[in-house]
């Protein structure tokens, strides 16, 4: 990486598209060289358009659901100073969980959970000895919903929300920031890859992932503790709040079960 030493350096994961690529460009464009990464060789493709922005870059290729993949991507930093983590690679998967291939689900949970903390506990503790870094995780207000024909899905992004309130009071007085961004439904390839295009949430209008990534970054560098982005999301939110669990599942299979998308 050919970077200036003087400029901060962002790590974003599942950079190739979607929320995650927006996320780098708006790192890019305010100033941070960048270490991006994805499960897909699109993160090239990617990577070219960030430095078109002046970011030096580097890309990884890798499957952060493995060792493997996350050492690869620790080994590309090169012991550069991380100043900032936003660690967005996420997998969805839809369909009843019964009926799902469980290597598929430990897909999720590993990417989903397992990489994320893996990830967030080696720069989190490179961050603590520097004494300053922000992290942002992407979670979902999905985690504030039993995800009927999501399961899987929305436990684990139950996970990440609930995981970065509890880590941003533990790290309050080191020096560091996490930041939980939690979008709603965004125009992304995600509920394509979670083969779920037979189902209202598939095809219902989303948000747009640039707005999404502007309103996480922003939150992000004011040290914020969480954001949920539009307000149709803050409303179902505060409404999930107040409505039995019971019938939330119930919503939700409404709109996720398969074949839904033609009722």
């Amino acid at each position: 990486m050919s970077a200036d030493p003087q400029k901060p350096l962002a790590i974003v994961t599942g950079a190739s598209t979607g929320i995650g690529y927006e996320l780098a460009r708006c790192c890019a464009r305010n100033g941070y060289d960048l270490l991006v990464a994805a499960d897909e060789p699109a993160i090239n493709a990617a990577a070219t358009e960030f430095r078109g922005l002046g970011a030096a870059v580097d890309a990884v290729v890798a499957d952060l659901a493995t060792p493997e993949g996350l050492d690869k991507l620790w080994s590309a930093l090169g012991g550069r100073t991380v100043d900032a983590l936003l660690a967005n690679a996420g997998r969805g998967l839809g369909k009843g969980f019964l009926d799902q291939d469980f290597e598929a689900v430990r897909h999720v949970i590993d990417t989903n959970v397992t990489g994320t903390l893996y990830l967030v506990q080696k720069v989190g503790r490179a961050m603590r000895a520097q004494g300053h870094g922000k992290i942002l995780i992407t979670g979902s207000i999905a985690g504030f919903i039993p995800g009927t024909y999501q399961a899987v899905y929305n436990a684990s992004k139950a996970f990440l929300d609930s995981f970065s309130f509890a880590l941003r009071h533990e790290v309050q007085d080191q020096g560091i920031t996490v930041t939980c961004l939690m979008p709603g439904a965004t125009e992304t390839d995600f509920f394509e890859r979670a083969d779920m295009m037979d189902t209202k949430l598939g095809t219902a209008k989303k948000d747009d992932p640039a707005m999404v990534a502007e309103t996480g970054f922003k939150a992000m560098m004011k040290g914020e503790g969480d954001v949920v982005t539009g307000w149709h999301n803050k409303l179902q939110t505060a409404i999930a709040s107040v409505t039995p669990a019971g019938m939330l599942a119930e919503q939700h299979r409404k709109m996720a079960a398969p074949g839904t998308s033609k009722q």
